[in-house]
C-alpha cells in the first residue's frame, strides 16, 4: 500500500478535528531545522553522524469522542483497518524526501520501509487520552542497523513523552515540546546503553509505562530505566509509535503488534 501524507498545521487547537477529516497517509514533512529553544534541545541516539532536528511539531489538541468501535485498552494486530491511528512526518534535513517512504499493512504487520534520510515518521492512536498508559510493541528490523523505534505517552499541545530505542544498542527518554515559532525541540530526560536491545537483522520487545511522575523502559522484558520527572509534570495525552531513518539506507522496520494496557 503506497503512503500519502496529510499537512501538520500551525499549533492551534483545530489540528485534529481537520486531521480525522484528511486520509490516514496524507500531508507534506517540514523542511528546516529548528532553533533550539529552552530546555536544551537533545538528538535522538544514533549509530553513526547525528540527525538533524525535526522542523515542525504536529499540534495536539483534545481528541474527538471515540467511537463506539474502538478501544481503549487492546491489541494491535495490524489485520485491517487502522484508520484510528493518525500520521505525521516530520523532516530533519532540507534533502530529505517527505515521499520517500513506504508504510503498509501486509502479512499481519506495519511495514516502515524509507528511502530517504533523516525522516521521522509517528502514529498516534486518536480515540483516547491517556492518564497511566503502558504501551508495548514487537518490532523487527529488517534493514540497515541505524535507526530509531519510538513508543511515546501523554503526548498533547503541553508536550509530550519519547522514548527512542536505537538498533545500534544506545536509548534515551525526550521531552518533546512546541518551541517559539511552532517548531519542535527536544529536552533530555536520560539516556544509556543496554546489550539487551539486539542488534541487526533481529527482534526485540520494547514497553514503556508512564505511572503518575515514573517513566519506566523495558528491553525484551528486562527493565532498563525507571526515572521520576519533576520538571514537566505531563498528566495525560495520546500515545504513539514512530520510526526515524538517519545516515544509512534503506531502513526497513515492521510492527509485529502494538498493545496499549493498563500499567
Amino acid at each position: 500500500m503506497k503512503s500519502q501524507y496529510f499537512k501538520l498545521f500551525a499549533f492551534v487547537a483545530l489540528l485534529l478535528s481537520v486531521g480525522l477529516a484528511c486520509s490516514f497517509l496524507t500531508g507534506p514533512a517540514a523542511t528546516e531545522a529548528p532553533a533550539v529553544e529552552e530546555p536544551p534541545v537533545a538528538e535522538q541516539p544514533q549509530a553513526e553522524e547525528p540527525a538533524s532536528e525535526p522542523t515542525e511539531a504536529p499540534v495536539a489538541t483534545e481528541p474527538p469522542a471515540p467511537e463506539s468501535s474502538a478501544q481503549d485498552f487492546f491489541t494491535e494486530e495490524f489485520d485491517g483497518d487502522i484508520s484510528n491511528w493518525s500520521r505525521y512526518d516530520v523532516t530533519g534535513s532540507k534533502e530529505t524526501n517527505p515521499d520517500g517512504l513506504t508504510l503498509a499493512v501486509e502479512d499481519s504487520r506495519l511495514s516502515f520501509e524509507f528511502d530517504t534520510k533523516q525522516l521521522y515518521t509517528y502514529l498516534f492512536y486518536q480515540p483516547f487520552e491517556y492518564e497511566n498508559v503502558a504501551v508495548e510493541a514487537r518490532v523487527e528490523n529488517r534493514g540497515t542497523n541505524n535507526n530509531n523505534i519510538s513508543l511515546i505517552c501523554r503526548y498533547s499541545d503541553e508536550g509530550w513523552y519519547e522514548f527512542n530505542i536505537a538498533n545500534n544498542g544506545l536509548y534515551n527518554i525526550l521531552y518533546g515540546f512546541v518551541a517559539k515559532g511552532g517548531d519542535i525541540s527536544y529536552a533530555r530526560i536520560a539516556d544509556g546503553g543496554s546489550n539487551k536491545i539486539k542488534s541487526g537483522k533481529d527482534v526485540n520487545v520494547y514497553k514503556i509505562v508512564c505511572r503518575d511522575r515514573k517513566l519506566s523502559l523495558y528491553i525484551n522484558e528486562t527493565e532498563t530505566r525507571v526515572i521520576e520527572d519533576n520538571n514537566y509534570v505531563l498528566r495525560k495525552g495520546l500515545v504513539g509509535i514512530s520510526v526515524s531513518s538517519f545516515n544509512d539506507l534503506p531502513v526497513k522496520v515492521e510492527y509485529d503488534w502494538v498493545t496499549i494496557s493498563e500499567p
